[in-house]
Protein backbone atom coordinates (compact mmCIF):
# COMPACT_ATOMS: atom_id res chain seq x y z
CA UNK A 1 0.00 0.00 0.00
CA UNK A 2 1.42 3.34 -0.61
CA UNK A 3 1.92 6.19 1.79
CA UNK A 4 -0.86 9.07 1.18
CA UNK A 5 0.86 12.10 -0.50
CA UNK A 6 0.69 14.90 2.51
CA UNK A 7 -0.62 17.72 1.06
CA UNK A 8 -3.41 16.07 -0.61
CA UNK A 9 -6.47 18.30 -0.60
CA UNK A 10 -4.31 21.21 0.60
CA UNK A 11 -5.66 24.43 -0.41
CA UNK A 12 -2.03 25.48 -1.41
CA UNK A 13 0.70 24.12 -3.07
CA UNK A 14 3.28 21.68 -0.97
CA UNK A 15 6.25 24.16 -1.87
CA UNK A 16 4.47 27.20 0.09
CA UNK A 17 3.66 25.31 2.89
CA UNK A 18 6.91 23.44 3.45
CA UNK A 19 8.25 27.18 2.93
CA UNK A 20 6.27 28.78 5.67
CA UNK A 21 7.37 25.65 7.65
CA UNK A 22 10.64 25.84 7.52
CA UNK A 23 10.99 29.38 7.92
CA UNK A 24 8.97 29.36 10.76
CA UNK A 25 11.16 26.06 12.14
CA UNK A 26 14.25 28.09 11.17
CA UNK A 27 14.22 31.45 12.11
CA UNK A 28 12.66 33.84 14.56
CA UNK A 29 9.71 34.60 12.71
CA UNK A 30 6.12 35.01 14.11
CA UNK A 31 3.26 33.76 12.14
CA UNK A 32 2.09 37.44 11.37
CA UNK A 33 5.37 38.01 10.20
CA UNK A 34 5.34 35.07 7.82
CA UNK A 35 1.69 36.07 6.65
CA UNK A 36 3.22 39.82 5.74
CA UNK A 37 6.06 38.06 3.67
CA UNK A 38 3.90 35.85 1.83
CA UNK A 39 1.41 38.38 1.52
CA UNK A 40 4.62 40.82 -0.47
CA UNK A 41 4.89 37.51 -2.82
CA UNK A 42 1.23 37.84 -3.81
CA UNK A 43 -0.25 35.18 -1.37
CA UNK A 44 -3.13 35.71 0.63
CA UNK A 45 -2.13 33.30 3.66
CA UNK A 46 -3.70 33.77 7.27
CA UNK A 47 -1.65 33.66 10.50
CA UNK A 48 -3.29 30.90 11.50
CA UNK A 49 -3.77 28.81 8.28
CA UNK A 50 0.28 29.01 8.96
CA UNK A 51 0.18 28.25 12.76
CA UNK A 52 -1.82 24.44 11.89
CA UNK A 53 0.58 23.94 9.07
CA UNK A 54 3.44 23.66 11.55
CA UNK A 55 1.72 21.67 14.07
CA UNK A 56 0.64 19.42 11.13
CA UNK A 57 4.23 19.12 8.93
CA UNK A 58 7.08 20.15 11.23
CA UNK A 59 6.39 16.63 13.59
CA UNK A 60 6.49 14.73 10.16
CA UNK A 61 9.91 16.96 8.78
CA UNK A 62 11.52 16.37 11.76
CA UNK A 63 11.10 12.42 11.50
CA UNK A 64 12.10 12.01 7.94
CA UNK A 65 15.46 14.36 8.64
CA UNK A 66 16.46 12.83 11.54
CA UNK A 67 17.82 9.80 10.07
CA UNK A 68 20.18 12.43 7.19
CA UNK A 69 21.23 14.37 10.26
CA UNK A 70 25.28 14.54 10.57
CA UNK A 71 26.97 11.91 12.98
CA UNK A 72 27.98 13.32 16.32
CA UNK A 73 31.36 13.37 18.13
CA UNK A 74 32.09 10.92 20.92
CA UNK A 75 32.22 13.30 23.59
CA UNK A 76 29.37 14.07 25.20
CA UNK A 77 28.41 17.00 27.94
CA UNK A 78 25.28 16.41 29.41
CA UNK A 79 23.39 18.98 31.93
CA UNK A 80 19.67 19.07 33.45
CA UNK A 81 17.65 22.00 34.36
CA UNK A 82 14.63 22.74 36.01
CA UNK A 83 12.07 24.63 33.67
CA UNK A 84 7.91 25.00 33.93
CA UNK A 85 6.28 23.81 30.82
CA UNK A 86 2.84 24.15 30.98
CA UNK A 87 2.26 25.67 34.22
CA UNK A 88 4.32 22.52 36.13
CA UNK A 89 8.07 22.62 37.15
CA UNK A 90 10.12 19.80 35.20
CA UNK A 91 13.40 18.44 34.98
CA UNK A 92 14.80 19.10 31.03
CA UNK A 93 17.65 16.64 30.85
CA UNK A 94 20.07 17.88 27.32
CA UNK A 95 22.86 16.26 25.98
CA UNK A 96 25.24 18.21 23.26
CA UNK A 97 28.26 16.48 21.61
CA UNK A 98 31.92 18.48 21.70
CA UNK A 99 31.24 21.07 18.88
CA UNK A 100 27.58 22.13 20.64
CA UNK A 101 25.18 19.98 18.42
CA UNK A 102 22.42 19.46 20.59
CA UNK A 103 22.09 15.32 20.82
CA UNK A 104 18.93 14.87 22.85
CA UNK A 105 16.54 15.89 25.30
CA UNK A 106 14.21 14.52 28.22
CA UNK A 107 11.80 16.05 29.77
CA UNK A 108 11.37 14.31 33.36
CA UNK A 109 9.30 14.96 36.79
CA UNK A 110 11.96 13.23 38.85
CA UNK A 111 15.54 14.25 38.87
CA UNK A 112 16.92 10.46 40.09
CA UNK A 113 18.84 7.69 38.43
CA UNK A 114 15.96 6.22 36.36
CA UNK A 115 15.09 9.44 34.59
CA UNK A 116 19.20 9.76 33.87
CA UNK A 117 18.77 6.14 32.47
CA UNK A 118 16.14 6.97 30.31
CA UNK A 119 18.03 10.07 29.02
CA UNK A 120 20.92 8.54 28.28
CA UNK A 121 18.98 5.11 26.25
CA UNK A 122 17.28 7.52 24.39
CA UNK A 123 20.29 9.40 23.83
CA UNK A 124 21.95 6.35 22.67
CA UNK A 125 19.36 5.22 20.25
CA UNK A 126 19.10 7.94 18.28
CA UNK A 127 20.05 7.36 14.77
CA UNK A 128 22.29 10.54 14.70
CA UNK A 129 24.63 9.65 17.35
CA UNK A 130 27.58 7.59 17.59
CA UNK A 131 28.85 5.41 20.92
CA UNK A 132 30.54 7.64 23.55
CA UNK A 133 34.04 7.54 24.21
CA UNK A 134 33.51 10.17 27.37
CA UNK A 135 30.62 11.71 28.95
CA UNK A 136 31.08 14.79 30.90
CA UNK A 137 28.42 15.61 33.54
CA UNK A 138 28.00 18.04 36.71
CA UNK A 139 28.33 16.19 40.18
CA UNK A 140 24.72 15.13 40.57
CA UNK A 141 24.76 11.79 42.23
CA UNK A 142 22.41 10.43 40.01
CA UNK A 143 24.71 10.36 36.86
CA UNK A 144 26.74 7.88 38.63
CA UNK A 145 24.58 5.27 39.59
CA UNK A 146 23.26 5.12 36.06
CA UNK A 147 26.03 4.82 34.17
CA UNK A 148 27.10 2.18 36.13
CA UNK A 149 24.18 0.00 35.39
CA UNK A 150 24.18 1.12 31.87
CA UNK A 151 27.40 -0.60 31.59
CA UNK A 152 26.70 -3.52 33.90
CA UNK A 153 23.37 -4.54 31.35
CA UNK A 154 25.59 -3.67 28.24
CA UNK A 155 24.20 -0.78 27.08
CA UNK A 156 26.83 1.54 27.24
CA UNK A 157 30.30 -0.06 26.16
CA UNK A 158 33.11 -0.93 28.52
CA UNK A 159 35.80 1.61 27.41
CA UNK A 160 33.03 4.97 27.85
CA UNK A 161 34.54 7.08 30.99
CA UNK A 162 31.78 9.12 32.79
CA UNK A 163 33.86 12.40 34.08
CA UNK A 164 32.22 14.64 37.01
CA UNK A 165 32.73 18.32 36.87
CA UNK A 166 31.32 20.46 38.43
CA UNK A 167 31.20 23.49 35.80
CA UNK A 168 32.85 21.60 32.53
CA UNK A 169 29.54 20.48 30.83
CA UNK A 170 28.14 24.26 31.00
CA UNK A 171 30.59 25.76 28.50
CA UNK A 172 28.56 24.03 25.30
CA UNK A 173 24.97 24.02 27.20
CA UNK A 174 24.72 27.46 27.38
CA UNK A 175 22.17 28.85 25.13
CA UNK A 176 22.93 30.42 21.83
CA UNK A 177 21.57 33.54 20.07
CA UNK A 178 22.32 33.82 16.68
Amino acid sequence: MTEQHPFKWSHFEAEIILLCVCWYLRYTLSYRDLEEMMQERGLRVDHTTIFRWVQRYAPELAKRCRPHLKTTTDSWRVDETYIKVKGVWTYLYRAVDSQGNTLEFLLSPTRDAEAVKRFFSKTLAAPHTVEPRVITVDKNAAYPKAFHELKADGTLAAPCELRQSKYLNHDDLAPRHY
